[in-house]
């Protein structure tokens, strides 16, 4: 017994010292994680980054802390510990081979989610969807169409092409085009088109509408119409105006061409 107790009393001469050290250092080192990974998570929310993003940095800023603790604490204990390092490197880099899309995707949503091109309710047109933006996570963006389908786009999809957000303004132009035939009375035609601009309190003053001749196009002649609206009221204005001036055209009997081609026969002796 007391040889046992002497051999006890050798091991903690010995080893005590480094696994006191080597406690310390986990105890200090998870305090010191904890404040830190605090501070990070606090000056996300201050620049405003969203919530997703700030609980994934948050978590793996925590995650990459602690294991240089843990393998500071393995070397308070006498072990080596660069095989430990080059292990988690090359075990760092086959992951990274193995999830190399979904880490494509995961630095397009940290873009997306940073500079903001666009936000949650625009009307986007993106990764060769167009749709209203439901959701924009850390992997994928979720759109819903004009057709009520949620469709789900990888976000390397989304910010490897070009992005157009319909919504960014406040207003937008809509660009029409009217076609009379060459034999109808052209003033009279503008000021048709212009009595109806002025009729539809949702087209705007400023910037003024544009009524021109765009074209002498083979069978009409093509009049550009082109008022600004705020972007909430764009299709609704683009439907109901091209209604109205069929109708406006017809009670005015300004005609609405159809391409056509006259054949001329010649008869041969």
């Amino acid at each position: 017994m007391q040889a046992f107790l002497d051999k006890l009393s050798e091991l903690a001469g010995t080893y005590g010292p480094g696994v006191i050290a080597a406690i310390a250092t986990l105890v200090i080192g998870w305090i010191i994680a904890r404040i830190l990974t605090g501070v990070v998570r606090r000056l996300m929310h201050r620049a405003n980054i969203d919530p997703t993003l700030i609980g994934f940095i948050g978590n793996l800023t925590y995650l990459a802390l602690m294991t240089m603790i843990v393998i500071a604490a393995i070397g308070k204990l006498g072990v080596e510990t660069a095989s430990f390092v080059v292990v988690i490197g090359a075990a760092g880099l086959a992951i990274g081979f193995a999830l190399q899309g979904s880490l494509a995707n995961f630095a397009s949503g940290v873009l997306l989610i940073i500079f903001r091109p666009f936000r949650i309710g625009d009307y986007v047109e993106a990764g060769g969807t167009a749709g209203t933006i439901e959701e924009i996570k850390v992997f994928a963006t979720t759109f819903k169409t004009p057709d009520n389908k949620v469709v789900v786009v990888p976000n390397s999809a989304v910010t490897g092409g070009n992005i157009t957000n319909y919504s960014a303004k406040e207003t937008r132009r809509v660009d029409l085009v009217f076609g009379i035939g060459y034999g109808d009375d052209l003033k009279k035609a503008k000021r048709i088109l212009s009595e109806i601009l002025e009729k539809d309190s949702r087209v705007l003053t400023d910037p003024p509408a544009t009524i021109a001749v765009l074209e002498l196009a083979d069978s009409s002649v093509n009049i550009a119409v082109r008022p600004w609206v705020k972007s909430a009221d764009y299709w609704d204005v683009y439907f109901e105006l091209t209604e109205a001036v069929k109708l406006a055209f017809d009670a005015e009997g300004i005609s609405i061409p159809f391409p056509q081609q006259d054949v001329h026969m010649h008869s041969a002796a």
